[in-house]
């Protein structure tokens, strides 16, 4: 397979429209690298110049140490699978996925042989004498990452290929593409705007923002680690809460006050915040790092708030309670057996050793 390393790379269009700026990935033989970011970030841009599908106007791409920003898609030995499956209505499923290989001029016993090994891959085996319109959207994509397989190359692109799934098919490709790296330890780029789709491919994730990385890491590390607001709020579902407020001190202690919120910040984080003594700040928390005090009898009133929930919205095995806390909303993830009702007063509990600080001006992770 294959190394990818993509150095200051930038893409600039007519009238200095900036869509992807000074960007720099190293990415390692069979490892399996996510693209995530609201539209318009840059991350199909990026995955379209290392295919050579669109020119690169700073910077260098190199696949396995050779640079390919003059070579043409078709020598750079990638396969690319598309969100809309691009497949030849008019030819069977067999036909679809040798197709490639003919162009090539491949031996017939070659493309028997690949066409039906990625067949029995990806379950279609039984589909191969069936045109693209007797498929289901789960089948007809598996008919266009067979089509990429078959190539054998030394990178999978994946421009995102699960978007016109429905939310079942989704989860359960996800799973197919999962096995699929493990069995052939291909070298996969993918691209998605889809945070939960990135947290579970991906070896790291790469997110992105206005053309520009904003962090790069394992989902773990991005979970719990990241380095700006925007990330905190990007990555998780339900996203981060973000509460303004200043840091005041009280008897050798430091508290984060708003209207209606007052928490002691744990002696840990003191040298970090300390700067912003009696300045405003910008607080972060997950939604299932707050608790209702009726499940956490033990905390501290320190750590606790009260607040009234404005909505509740089941989700099955949870419910989201969303808050109003002076200037400052909030959203908590409980249980299913937890039995608050709107309007009704709760006691919050904050887990403030899972607290991030944020700069309100720069944005930037002050923890």
């Amino acid at each position: 397979m294959a190394n990818v390393t993509i150095k200051k790379v930038s893409k600039i269009y007519s009238g200095d429209i900036v869509a992807v700026k000074d960007v720099s990935i190293e990415i390692i033989d069979r490892e399996f690298v996510v693209l995530v970011g609201p539209s318009g970030c840059g991350k199909s841009t990026t995955l379209r110049m290392i295919a050579g599908l669109e020119t690169v106007s700073e910077g260098e791409i190199y696949i396995n140490g050779q640079l390919v920003n003059e070579v043409p898609a078709k020598n750079r030995d990638i396969a690319m699978v598309f969100q809309n499956y691009a497949l030849y209505p008019h030819m069977s499923v067999y036909d679809n996925l040798a197709f490639g290989l003919k162009l090539r001029h491949f031996p017939q016993v070659e493309v028997d042989r690949r066409v039906n090994e990625a067949a029995e891959i990806l379950g279609i085996t039984d589909r191969l004498q069936r045109k693209p319109k007797e498929l289901s959207g789960g089948e007809r994509q598996r008919v266009a990452v067979g089509r990429a397989i078959v190539r054998k190359p030394k990178v999978f692109l994946f421009d995102e290929p699960l978007s016109n799934l429905d939310a079942k098919l989704r989860v359960q490709m996800r799973m197919e593409l999962q096995k699929l790296h493990n069995r052939l330890q291909a070298t996969m780029i993918y691209v998605t705007h889809d945070q939960v789709e990135a947290l579970t491919l991906g070896d790291r994730i790469v997110v992105m923002k206005d053309g520009v990385i904003q962090q790069i890491a394992d989902p773990v590390s991005l979970y719990e680690s990241p380095v700006n607001k925007f990330v905190a709020g990007f990555i998780g579902s339900p996203p981060s809460n973000f509460l303004k407020g200043k840091i005041i001190p009280r008897a050798g202690e430091l508290f984060f006050r708003d209207e209606g919120i007052r928490l002691k910040i744990l002696k840990q984080h003191h040298d970090k915040v300390h700067p912003y003594v009696n300045q405003e700040i910008v607080m972060g928390i997950r939604p299932e790092d707050v608790y209702d005090k009726l499940f956490a009898q033990a905390a501290s009133e320190d750590f606790t708030i009260t607040a009234t929930v404005d909505l509740a919205e089941p989700m099955g095995s949870e419910i989201y309670l969303y808050f109003s806390a002076g200037r400052n909303d909030l959203i908590v993830r409980v249980s299913n057996q937890d039995t608050a009702q709107v309007n009704q007063d709760v006691q919050l509990v904050f887990d403030m050793s899972k607290v991030h600080f944020f700069d309100p001006k720069t944005e930037v992770a002050i923890l």
